[in-house]
């Protein structure tokens, strides 16, 4: 197996300053991560990680959503979301319908058949998270969660500055 960036930092500890390795911890935990939900969902579903993400956020709502609502929840552009969302209309998973305030401006919503695919799915990836992260115990993953949400604030509070500062 190929060293990833995290190990190699480790490797030479003092050609990196602890924030990077840091980030490679954590880009190399997510990535990990990430990689197993994608192959899971593809082998066991054939369904892509954006599906299946545009799929939570509709779950979540289930009066619709406009295709900006979705792009801004999911972190993307409107032509990701546009994508994906032609995707599972022609699967039957969504269905698309104009606003009332704006025929130009497009709803979509799961369908009931794509409601009740997405939450056998979601139990499945919850179950596949869970076995995941088994290695640690409710206090390690109550510091953990604290720690990030502090790390959270701390890059946001960096972006502001930044933008403050333009």
């Amino acid at each position: 197996m190929p060293l990833d960036a995290e190990t190699m930092a480790l490797e030479a500890p003092g050609d990196h300053k602890s924030d990077i390795r840091l980030w490679l911890r954590l880009l190399t935990c997510t990535t990990l991560i990430e990689g197993e939900i994608r192959r899971r969902l593809r082998e066991q579903f054939d369904v892509t990680l954006p599906r299946f993400d545009l799929m939570a956020q509709l779950d979540k709502a289930p009066e619709g959503m406009t295709l900006g609502e979705v792009s801004k929840r999911m972190m993307v552009s409107n032509g990701n979301v546009t994508h994906v969302v032609e995707k599972l209309v022609a699967s039957g998973h969504i269905d698309r319908r104009p606003a009332t305030h704006d025929r130009r401006v497009q709803i979509i919503s799961l369908t009931p058949s794509g409601a009740a695919e997405f939450r056998a799915m979601a139990k499945i990836h919850e179950d596949w998270v869970a076995d995941m992260f088994a290695g640690l115990d409710e206090q390690e993953e109550a510091a953990l969660m604290a720690l990030l949400g502090k790390t959270k604030i701390s890059v946001r509070t960096a972006l502001e500055a930044r933008e403050d500062r333009s």
